[in-house]
C-alpha cells in the first residue's frame, strides 16, 4: 500500500491511530484487496477499505487473461470511483450503500475509503437464503431502478453488468452453441430499446448485499460494473446467483411479484408522473431475455459453470425460438 494511504485513513476518520484486523476479501485476479480497519480516538470504530493495485500481470482464475480484460477491469475501478464521488449521494434508506468518506489515486494504486456497513447495522451475509432475505433484496433492486429512472449514466458504464456483450467478443467468439450466438446481438438490441432505461448494480448477487440483523433490509456493496440498462438484468442475475434450478422453476411467479409490486411502490415515490403498469409490461417481458443474455456469457466465458441448468436452457430455448422464428 501507497505510504500516504494509512495517513489519508488516519485524517479522514478522525482517528489518533488505525490498526488493520482483517483482509476481508481478495480482488478478482489480484487486483488488491478489501480490509477492515480499527480506529482509536474517535467515535467510528472502524472503517472498510477498498485497496486497489494494478498488478503487473494478472492471474484470471478461468484463463481470460488479455488486454481487453485488463483494460475492462481499470475501466470498473474508474467507474467505482465516479459512482461513490457522485452518484451514491442519491441512494437513501431503501437502497442503502456505504457512505464514502475518502477516494484517492497514487499511480496505479486507488484508495476508497468506506463506512464499514457492519458497525452500521448490516452485519449479515448469507449463502443461503428465504423468503424474507429474498424479498428485501428485490425491494433493495425496486428502490433502486426507480430512485434512477431515466438517468443519464454519466461517468459510469454506458450499459452497466460485466457481462454485457460490447465488452465480451471473445466469450461471443468461443460461445459452441450457435442459435445462442446467432440472437445474441438481437436479444442485446432489445435490452437497449426498452423505453424505460435506469442505472442497474451490474453484479446484484447475494454475495454484495449486507443483511440487518432481522434481515428485514439490506444494503449493497461493490459498483465496479454500474451503468446504464434494464432492471431486468439485475433481477434475472441476483435470482440465479441464489437459488437452485429447482427453485427458480417453482418460485419465477412469486418472485417477479414481489419485484413488481416493490417497483410499483417505488416508483409512486420516485416517478410519480411514470405509468408503473407500462413500465411492469414492458420489463416482465424482457425477463426471459435479461436471464438468456447472461446465459450466453456464461456459457461462452465457462461452459461447466454450475449456473449452467435445465431451467436456464428451457427458458434461453424459448427466447431463441421466439427471436429466430
Amino acid at each position: 500500500m501507497h505510504p500516504d494511504f494509512p495517513k489519508i485513513i488516519q485524517q479522514v476518520t478522525g482517528a489518533s491511530s488505525i490498526a488493520l484486523v482483517e483482509v476481508i476479501q481478495e480482488l478478482w485476479s489480484g487486483y488488491g484487496a478489501i480490509l477492515r480497519y480499527a480506529l482509536t480516538g474517535t467515535e467510528r470504530k472502524g472503517v472498510v477499505v477498498k485497496h486497489v493495485h494494478f498488478p503487473e500481470q494478472s492471474a484470471h482464475p478461468r484463463g481470460w487473461n488479455t488486454d481487453r480484460s485488463h483494460l475492462r477491469k481499470l475501466r470498473s475501478y474508474e467507474v467505482e470511483t465516479a459512482w461513490y464521488q457522485t452518484w451514491s449521494l442519491g441512494c437513501d434508506s431503501t437502497c442503502r450503500v456505504p457512505y464514502c468518506l475518502a477516494l484517492e489515486n497514487r499511480a496505479d494504486e486507488t484508495l476508497m475509503v468506506l463506512e464499514d456497513l457492519d458497525e452500521s447495522g448490516f452485519s449479515g451475509r448469507r449463502d443461503h437464503v428465504k423468503e424474507k432475505e429474498i424479498s428485501a433484496c428485490l425491494k433493495w433492486l425496486a428502490n433502486f431502478h426507480a430512485r434512477f429512472m431515466g438517468s443519464q449514466p454519466l461517468r459510469l458504464w454506458p450499459q452497466g453488468t460485466y457481462w454485457h456483450l460490447a465488452t465480451r467478443p471473445d466469450e461471443l467468439a468461443a460461445l459452441t452453441d450457435l442459435p445462442l450466438q446467432q440472437v445474441a446481438a438481437k436479444i442485446d438490441h432489445l435490452l437497449q430499446a426498452t423505453p424505460y432505461q435506469t442505472l442497474v448494480h451490474g453484479d446484484a448477487k447475494l454475495a454484495n448485499f449486507c443483511f440487518s440483523a432481522n434481515a428485514s433490509q439490506v444494503a449493497a456493496v461493490d459498483f465496479q460494473y454500474v451503468g446504464g440498462g434494464c432492471g431486468m438484468k439485475d433481477v434475472a442475475y441476483f435470482i440465479g446467483s441464489c437459488l437452485s434450478e429447482r427453485e427458480c422453476d417453482l418460485r419465477e411467479d412469486w418472485l417477479l411479484e414481489c419485484y413488481f409490486a416493490a417497483l410499483d411502490q417505488a416508483l409512486a415515490k420516485y416517478q410519480p408522473t411514470l405509468d408503473a403498469t407500462a413500465v411492469e409490461e414492458d420489463w416482465r417481458a424482457l425477463f426471459p431475455l435479461a436471464w438468456t443474455d447472461f446465459h450466453r456469457f456464461l456459457k461462452g466465458w465457462s461452459p461447466g459453470h454450475w449456473k449452467l441448468n435445465d431451467y436456464s436452457e428451457r427458458l434461453s430455448r424459448r427466447v431463441i425460438e421466439q427471436l429466430i422464428f
